[in-house]
């Protein structure tokens, strides 16, 4: 954190906030409610708001890591979405969540509201190149997954074979284009979530859920 803001009202309410900061000798500035509204991106502001370091890590220093689950996010640009696939993966326990190419920026404000709090839980890794990281992937060991509806191999199926004990990066693309064919050919698989109803799709949020919590069961118990 560089600078705290926040109304007076809300200073006193977050005291412990505003202490902690004084403390680590970062500067806390009382600014009325105008002040606050022109600083915040939301229509009600909770009356602070922190000026903070962003905190991205090369993706060579996340893998070194040696984490069992990473999250790729390929091209997309819709904030909740990405925001609440971050949130997600650091529940299943991801090490890392990778925004490739042209994606998000993972500090839009949307984003990181829709992440609650995940963004500082997990290593945030931004890279231009989604096939690079894919190759990167694989040669830091991990199994590359690539979530598409058109996949040859069907993610029930490769839960029940025991496939997924395996250090993996899932990577998902937008709902509206889904993965490259560069990306698909460069990953190990390309998975299907199975349909076992009439609807032709899942939401991106819902299909990586489904993904990084069938991979999080599968490596519980998952030791090198």
């Amino acid at each position: 954190m560089i600078e705290l803001f926040g109304t007076p009202e809300a200073l006193h309410r977050y005291a412990a906030l505003s202490r902690s900061a004084s403390e680590a000798g970062i500067e806390v500035s009382p600014v009325d409610g105008e002040a606050l509204a022109v600083l915040a991106d939301t229509v009600q502001p909770q009356g602070i708001v922190a000026l903070c370091h962003q905190t991205d890590v090369p993706l060579p220093d996340a893998l070194a890591r040696g984490p069992k689950l990473v999250a790729a996010l390929a091209e997309i640009r819709d904030p909740g979405n990405a925001g609440t696939v971050l949130r997600t993966a650091d529940a299943a326990g991801a090490g890392a969540v990778v925004f490739a190419g042209d994606a998000v920026d993972p500090y839009n404000g949307k984003c990181v509201r829709s992440t609650a709090g995940s963004l500082f839980h997990v290593d945030v890794v931004r890279a231009p190149d989604p096939v690079a990281v894919v190759r990167e992937a694989r040669a830091g060991g991990l199994t590359v997954l690539a979530a598409t509806g058109y996949g040859d191999a069907d993610l029930d199926a490769l839960a029940d074979e025991g496939a997924l004990a395996v250090r993996t990066m899932w990577i998902f693309g937008s709902e509206a284009h889904g993965l490259s064919e560069a990306v698909l050919e460069a990953a190990d698989l390309r998975v299907k979530v199975p349909m076992h109803g009439r609807a032709e799709s899942l939401n991106l949020a819902a299909a990586a859920a489904v993904c990084l919590y069938a991979s999080a069961r599968a490596l519980r118990d998952f030791k090198e």
